[in-house]
């Protein structure tokens, strides 16, 4: 007998479709069930999938409520609102995002118990800390999609840099999905020849350039952002990977948004550590060996987290 591998958005907005497309396109999911306020739109974007099966296959997609995750293995929220305004301050914001999640989060508990659940929505860090404080599921099911994207953004600037398969180059980035991300060049290499201070590929060691390969990565939000007024394709597609490392079980380690309970001597904050993850959620967070500056940079990191945090309305 064949599994049903049973996957629910929540969110039908530019991020949740463009997972529900890289779910369908790569047969990942055999349903995927579309949930969002406004069902007509849900509906509508399933119809679209769904005039697509016969070049895909038999995947399912559908729209639906609440009710109709029982049997959903992961559920993936992209779901949130935006600024009201210029003048709205980012706690306001948080504070009113931590609202949905609430009520999302409250619904999800009573109908999806044993899915898996993946946060999407930014701040992507703060949102699965509250996720993980409002639901009565275990911490280590309930992930963000974290720094995958930006670890993607920098090996994929890193391989065409040195004219290699990004998927050949071994690089993370670590800590806040946003400004304070640290790079980890300490650990960076390709083929097992570290970066720093190595002539790679006929490439000698530039500093300066791979500095400006980390801005670029950093800041390519702002410039898509800039451009097209949204980010979607990218991150479809790790919400995609994300999904198929929890259906397959590979236990994969990736760098996506953990709970920390001291690694680095980090505590009660939620952001983004390499994991091994797997049809139970989390199986190990990995801590590798970093310099002083890398550590030094993810304990910034997660006290900013955790200044944003303070004053926000977080129910247990």
């Amino acid at each position: 007998m064949i599994q049903k591998r049973s996957v629910a958005i929540v969110g039908t907005g530019n991020v949740g479709v463009a997972a529900a497309y890289a779910l369908f396109n790569q047969r990942i999911a055999s349903e995927i069930i579309l949930v969002d306020l406004n069902k007509e739109r849900a509906e509508g974007e399933a119809m679209d999938l769904m005039h697509g099966q016969l070049l895909v296959g038999n995947v399912k997609v559908r729209a639906g409520g609440y009710e109709d995750l029982k049997e959903t293995q992961v559920v993936v929220v992209t779901a949130g609102v935006g600024q009201k305004s210029p003048d709205e301050s980012r706690l306001e914001l948080l504070n009113r995002n931590a609202e949905v999640f609430d009520s999302i989060i409250s619904d999800l508990d009573k109908y999806a118990p044993q899915a898996i659940l993946i946060i999407a929505t930014n701040p992507v860090d703060i949102l699965t800390y509250v996720s993980q404080k409002i639901s009565s599921r275990a911490p280590k099911r309930i992930i963000g999609t974290g720094t995958l994207l930006d670890t993607a953004r920098f090996r994929s600037l890193l391989g065409r840099y040195y004219d290699v398969d990004p998927r050949s180059v071994h690089a993370y980035i670590l800590g806040e999905h946003g400004d304070s991300e640290v790079p980890i060049w300490s650990q960076a290499n390709i083929g097992g020849k570290p970066i720093l201070k190595n002539t790679l590929l006929g490439k000698p060691y530039d500093k300066d350039a791979l500095n400006r390969i980390f801005e670029e990565s950093k800041n390519a939000a702002y410039e898509i952002i800039k451009r097209k007024g949204f980010t979607n394709s990218a991150i479809g597609v790790v919400i995609a990977r994300i999904v198929e490392g929890i259906l397959k079980d590979e236990k994969s380690v990736i760098p996506i948004t953990v709970y920390c309970d001291g690694q680095y001597d980090i505590e009660d904050v939620c952001m983004s550590l390499p994991a091994s993850l797997g049809i139970e959620g989390i199986k190990h967070i990995m801590s590798p060996d970093l310099n002083t500056k890398e550590i030094k940079g993810l304990k910034k990191s997660a006290a900013i987290l955790q200044q944003r945090l303070k004053g926000m309305d977080i129910q247990d």
